[in-house]
């Protein structure tokens, strides 16, 4: 039996954490009715990227806690590791436009990687989730990649729904926070 990856536990508290504070910072931010370079926005910006770089992190360490019993399902944990990787990389590449905006002028993140970084992130993170699921089904709640979802769609709703969205990723990843009876995978 392997053990659990160290980092998946904290990963799940940390991460939703940081988005918080991004997400509040971001709401001090607008207070004055436009978004834009200060304290706030730089803080919170760091936060954010913080979050999607663990984020990236994360995806690797849930495959982890996927068992590769076929050929089939070695594939499909594989994929959601470079979508999910993928996508967080384009994350950060817009995050650090915001914090740096000469490097955004230089080098923005092509309008197709727009679109395909962020639904190659939410597949992949997804997928690893739903796998993990269906294999550990009373360690990971059916609920929990549901939530995951619904906290991510939020933010596509509206910014200002970030604090709300990290609140319930909390909730959606608390499983694997709080159970230690996933220190071993099946």
């Amino acid at each position: 039996m392997t053990s659990m990856p160290r980092g998946t536990r904290p990963l799940s508290v940390l991460i939703p954490f940081l988005l918080l504070c991004y997400g509040v910072l971001r709401l001090i931010d607008g207070m004055d009715g436009d978004h834009g370079p200060g304290t706030a926005w730089n803080l919170g910006h760091t936060f954010f990227l913080a979050a999607f770089l663990l984020l990236g992190a994360f995806v690797v360490e849930l495959r982890r806690l996927v068992p590769a019993t076929t050929a089939r399902t070695r594939t499909a944990a594989g994929a959601a590791v470079i979508g999910g990787v993928f996508g967080a990389g384009c994350f950060v590449w817009v995050i650090l436009g915001d914090l740096f905006p000469g490097l955004a002028d230089s080098a923005p993140l092509p309008d197709l990687l727009k679109l395909a970084g962020p639904l190659a992130f939410q597949l992949g993170l997804l997928t690893l989730l739903i796998m993990l699921a269906a294999v550990r089904p009373r360690r990971l709640p059916v609920w929990s990649p549901v939530l995951v979802f619904v906290s991510f769609a939020l933010i596509t709703v509206d910014l200002d729904l970030i604090p709300l969205a990290a609140v319930g990723l909390m909730a959606g990843l608390a499983p694997l926070a709080r159970d230690r009876a996933l220190r071993t995978a099946p």
